[in-house]
């Protein structure tokens, strides 16, 4: 009996070994499984595979943390570029990054994913038009928040953050928004016109500020900080927008529909078209040099992971 019980420990020892050396190599085997919580004063030059820390500034949004997802593939250098990717309205940051992870290995580019979250950045002004308001539907010079507490002035911090931890000397970035993502990007490079971003990939917006001075934000630049925008820049920068062929439900989750955001179209396929020919007739109407591309991807509808393949393909290839 007794010679019983010692071979019942150590049979159970045995198993339990074996169960975690298959889990461990279970996990180091998938990107997506993998998740390491990463203190910020850990992550370093040396820091691969996909994990999270949490940023804070002391200075813009009052603190606020934003958990911050990474994907570090595993040869990267001192020269190797940053994408930011903004998520859906879901702010679902990790499903995100997870669906970036391939597209990274195989581009070789760093991607970070920060979290707008309900709890700090609650409904559209605080996400999808940046907190530059209290009431972005109802701007007025009284409700201006100042620009320290704008959600777009925390993505030029967080940039600057990852490349002095892991050292890396990228003077740009590049950027992928998709769905509410793509509202938060568009309007990123109008306020925020000198930051340093180089290509920007808008996907499948609901709906767009559109570059017109005689419509009220936010559907257009009056009663806004744009009213002061400088357009040559604006036209300039390297913006791609894209939109899936079958995202044209006009009774879509999430979709606004009204009397001003239905004149942009009914659905997200025509808003996209929509808020391409309307800069590019004040671009044309000004004789200024249009840097903006739109296209439409074939047989595809509002997913965001094919629509994040698509776009890395058109920032990287």
């Amino acid at each position: 009996m007794p010679k019983f019980k010692i071979m019942y420990r150590v049979s159970s020892k045995f198993f339990k070994i074996l169960f975690y050396i298959i889990c461990v190599s279970f996990i180091s085997c998938s990107d997506s499984l993998s998740e390491i919580n990463i203190d910020a004063s850990v992550l370093n030059k040396n820091t691969t595979g996909s994990g999270f820390f949490e940023y804070t500034n002391q200075v813009l949004l009052k603190d606020k943390i934003i958990k911050t997802f990474y994907h570090i593939p595993t040869n990267v250098n001192s020269n190797t570029k940053v994408l930011f990717v903004f998520h859906g309205g879901g702010r679902n940051a990790k499903d995100y990054r997870d669906a970036i992870i391939k597209k990274a290995n195989e581009h070789q580019f760093i991607a970070i994913v920060p979290e707008f979250s309900i709890e700090n950045f609650p409904g559209g002004d605080g996400y999808n038009l940046g907190n530059v308001f209290i009431d972005g539907d109802n701007p007025t010079a009284n409700t201006l928040n100042p620009k320290n507490e704008w959600t777009f002035s925390i993505v030029e911090s967080i940039f600057d953050f990852v490349k002095q931890e892991i050292e890396n000397t990228s003077e740009k970035y590049q950027i992928i928004g998709h769905s509410a993502g793509a509202q938060f990007a568009h309007r990123l490079f109008m306020f925020i016109p000198s930051a340093s971003y180089d290509k920007i990939v808008l996907s499948s917006a609901g709906w767009y500020t559109v570059p017109n001075f005689t419509i009220d934000f936010p559907y257009g630049y009056q009663k806004s900080p744009l009213e002061n925008i400088n357009i040559n820049d604006l036209f300039s920068k390297k913006i791609f927008i894209q939109v899936g062929e079958y995202d044209n439900d006009p009774n879509a989750s999430g979709l606004r529909r009204n009397q001003f955001a239905d004149v942009q179209g009914i659905n997200r396929f025509e808003r996209a078209y929509h808020f391409y020919d309307k800069a590019k007739e004040l671009a044309d109407l000004n004789n200024i040099s249009f840097n903006w591309k739109v296209r439409t991807n074939l047989g595809l509808n509002h997913d965001y992971k094919t629509a994040l393949t698509m776009a890395s393909d058109l920032i990287f290839k």
